[in-house]
C-alpha cells in the first residue's frame, strides 16, 4: 500500500491520527511525533515526506479557526519570526540529504529538554522586554534552520511565547499561523529538493485524513483545559519529544538507548 507493508501503512496512519489529536489539543507536536515515531521503522527521508502535507491542512484549521481577521492579526504581531522562518527554511531544505541526522536530532533534543525541565521545576524564564524583538528574530532563524532538514521548526517558537506568557488561545493561533506559512514553504522546498516526489507524495496526502480527523478530537480536549493544564501538558510534551529527539540520536550514532 503505497509502497509500504500493510502493517506498516496502517501503523503510520495510527501515529498520525494521535498526533493530530495532541497537535489539536495543545496546538503542536504533529511533525514532531511523526518525525520521531516514523523515524522508528522509516527512513528519515521517507519520515519528513510522509508529515509535510498533514502538516500543512492541520496548520491551516489551527490558524483559521478563531476566523482569517484574527490569524491576519496575528501574523503582524509576530512578522519578524514569521519572516526569519519563512526565509531560512527554503535555505536549509536543500541540505536535508547530506546533513546528519544525529546531529540535528541531538541539537534541537538537548535545549527542548533542558528548558522543559526547567520551566516545570517551577523556575521561571522570562524575557524582558526591551529584548524580545531579538530573541523573535534569533527564535525565527533558529526554527527555520532545524525546519528545512526536518520538517520541525515548532520548538524555538513555543519556547519563545511560554517566555512571554502569551495567553492560551492566543499562543495556539500564532503557533497555527507560523507553522501553516513555514509549512507551506516547506512543501515547495521539497518538491524542488526531491524529498516529496511521486512516490511519497501519494502517501503523504492520504494521511491528511486521519490528521485532520484527530485534530477535531483535539480541539474538543483543548476547550476544556485550563490554562494551567494547558501549560503543564505543553511543557511534559516537551519533554518527551526532546527525550525522544536525543534517543533517536544516540541511535543512529549506534550507541545502546
Amino acid at each position: 500500500m503505497f509502497g509500504l507493508d500493510p502493517s506498516i501503512f496502517w501503523l503510520v496512519i495510527a501515529v498520525t491520527l494521535f498526533s493530530g489529536f495532541v497537535k489539536g489539543a495543545v496546538g503542536f507536536a504533529m511533525p514532531m511525533i511523526m518525525m520521531s515515531v516514523l523515524g522508528s521503522f522509516l527512513t528519515a527521508q521517507q519520515a519528513l515526506a510522509v508529515l509535510i502535507l498533514p502538516t500543512l491542512f492541520a496548520n491551516l484549521g489551527q490558524a483559521m479557526r478563531q476566523g482569517w481577521r484574527a490569524a491576519w492579526e496575528t501574523t503582524l504581531r509576530f512578522r519578524w519570526h514569521i519572516g526569519m522562518v519563512l526565509l531560512f527554511i527554503p535555505i536549509s531544505a536543500m541540505f536535508a540529504p547530506v546533513i546528519p541526522q544525529w546531529i540535528m536530532y541531538l541539537l534541537l533534543g538537548v535545549p527542548i529538554t533542558l528548558f522543559a525541565l526547567w520551566q516545570l521545576s517551577g523556575r521561571s524564564m522570562a524575557i524582558p522586554i526591551h529584548h524580545r524583538r531579538r530573541v523573535e528574530i534569533v527564535s525565527g532563524i533558529i526554527g527555520g534552520l532545524y525546519g528545512g532538514v526536518s520538517g520541525i521548526w515548532g520548538p524555538p517558537l513555543i519556547v519563545y511565547l511560554l517566555s512571554i506568557g502569551m495567553p492560551k488561545t492566543e499562543q495556539v493561533r500564532v503557533q497555527g499561523v507560523v507553522f501553516l506559512l513555514g509549512a507551506v514553504v516547506l512543501s515547495v522546498a521539497h518538491l524542488q529538493s526531491g524529498v516529496l516526489n511521486a512516490q511519497t507524495l501519494p502517501l503523504s496526502g492520504i494521511v491528511v485524513i486521519p490528521a485532520v480527523i484527530g485534530m477535531w478530537l483535539g480541539f474538543k480536549a483543548h476547550d476544556r483545559l485550563d490554562v494551567a493544564q494547558f501549560r503543564r501538558w505543553t511543557l511534559i510534551l516537551l519533554v518527551m519529544t526532546g527525550g525522544n529527539l536525543i534517543r533517536r540520536a544516540l541511535a543512529v550514532l549506534g550507541q545502546p538507548v
